[in-house]
């Protein structure tokens, strides 16, 4: 990664949108670079002010305050006369429409709060599942053992892979000079003999990628395919090859 690609994270970084080798480069990076920490101070900023209005959450009890209100309140006693007066029949009218409004906002207020509050909790999970795999990935990282190879793309580029016997696994950085065209997409192999494994497979449009692959050790390679949408049973078209024996 260039010092140019360092520098344009910044934004990324901001809005915890880097993959986990991203991520280490960058933390690394801004430590040194005054540019791009008063960069990064003024990005969190913005995005803190753009969130402070976003939304807010209606109490979870609104809805039942506002039947036992509706409960409590005394309603116009029906009139007496055989033609009742326009004006309480009216009134009556409004009210009685005034208090379904009233019932059907307090519901709505629950939903929606209901909606948001799912979807705060996805989003809590998704944050969790990054953690999870920054903390992985940075453990092979560390590992003593660790053993790093790198091949060619073909059309430009390179696939690192970065593998430790101690953890059983390896993380797996992509950067092609850019997606497959034609809709085609790039699959991940494990290599072992004449046997290939299948490892993951990118969406379409996507050249690069990381990728922790678990029990990568003790394979002869790794290999990058070009692929139809929805992948191949078996490799067609390798663009990469990182020998690993």
């Amino acid at each position: 990664m260039t010092a140019t690609d360092i520098h344009a994270l910044v934004g990324a970084y901001a809005l915890d949108a880097v993959d986990d080798l991203e991520r280490v480069a960058f933390e690394r990076h801004v430590t040194e670079c005054e540019s791009c920490r008063i960069e990064l101070d003024e990005l969190r900023e913005t995005v803190c002010r753009l969130a402070d209005d976003a939304w807010s959450v209606p109490p979870p009890r609104l809805r039942e305050q506002v039947l036992a209100e509706v409960g409590r309140t005394r309603q116009l006693p029906p009139a007496r006369k055989p033609r009742p007066d326009r004006r309480v029949e009216s009134w009556r009218r409004w009210a009685t429409a005034a208090a379904a409004a009233v019932v059907l906002a307090a519901g709505t207020g629950v939903s929606v709060w209901q909606v948001q509050e799912q979807r705060v909790q996805d989003q809590s999970v998704l944050a969790e599942q990054a953690q999870r795999r920054e903390a992985r990935t940075r453990q092979i990282l560390a590992a003593p053992d660790l053993v790093v190879r790198t091949a060619p793309v073909v059309g430009g580029g390179k696939v690192t892979v970065a593998s430790s016997a101690q953890y059983d696994a390896g993380v797996m950085m992509l950067g092609a000079d850019g997606p497959p065209a034609n809709g085609r997409v790039f699959e991940l192999w494990t290599l072992r003999g004449r046997t290939a494994t299948k490892a993951g497979l990118l969406d379409p449009g996507v050249g690069s990628a990381v990728r922790v692959i678990d029990g990568l050790p003790g394979n002869d390679g790794f290999g990058v395919s070009v692929e139809p949408p929805g992948g191949s049973p078996q490799p067609t078209q390798i663009v990469a090859n990182v020998t690993l024996t």
